[in-house]
């Protein structure tokens, strides 16, 4: 049997860097009777190398870590911008439209209160208008005094003032006077432009 390099042996024990199996496998001994001459003649085991190689692992680690964290960090704040960006654009866009409705309503409101205010001149005109067919009937001129009459401008009125109501609840909520704008301003001036243009 070859004698074991004890020389070499002693070198990878104080070197500390490979266990004393791994030091007894690479010279084939055992472990137990490395350990009896480490005793034997008090080798030490010198790990700092070790220590400095899991300690160098260790930072290497954090340090990807830490920049992985801060990519995240700076991927996550440019989500937030990008979306707070559409949301702020879409509310103006919002506010842009309420703001067309109202003008409208009001424009309605005020031709309303002109044909009111001078409604002898509006009869006068139908009967300007009026042109009867062989039984005396003239449809054009019954559509025109209905649209002219008291329950027609009264319905007018009802109309444009519940668009305005809701115009104007629309505005606050886009507008967060009442401390949330809420997510459906879109949908309930949707609705409220359909049911002005089916004359609802």
């Amino acid at each position: 049997m070859t004698k074991p390099d004890w020389e070499a042996i002693e070198s990878a024990y104080r070197a500390g860097l490979m266990s004393v199996r791994e030091i007894a496998s690479q010279h084939g001994i055992s472990h137990t009777a490395i350990n009896k001459q480490a005793k034997k003649e008090s080798w030490e085991r010198d790990l700092k190398a070790k220590i400095k190689a899991k300690a160098d692992a260790l930072v290497s680690k954090r340090e990807v870590s830490k920049q992985v964290s801060t990519e995240r960090a700076i991927s996550e704040r440019q989500l937030i911008e990008a979306s707070a960006e559409v949301i702020a654009n879409v509310r103006m866009e919002h506010r842009g439209d309420i703001r067309r409705a109202r003008s409208i309503t009001n424009a309605l409101f005020d031709e309303l209160a002109a044909e009111s205010a001078d409604l002898a001149s509006l009869e006068k005109l139908g009967e300007l208008m009026f042109n009867p067919d062989d039984k005396g009937q003239d449809r054009l001129s019954e559509i025109y005094h209905k649209v002219i009459s008291m329950p027609e401008r009264v319905k007018s009125v009802k109309a444009l003032s519940d668009a305005l109501k809701n115009l104007i609840s629309l505005e606050r909520q886009a507008y967060d006077i009442d401390g949330s704008t809420g997510d459906n301003v879109v949908d309930k001036l949707s609705d409220l432009m359909d049911s002005l243009s089916q004359g609802a």
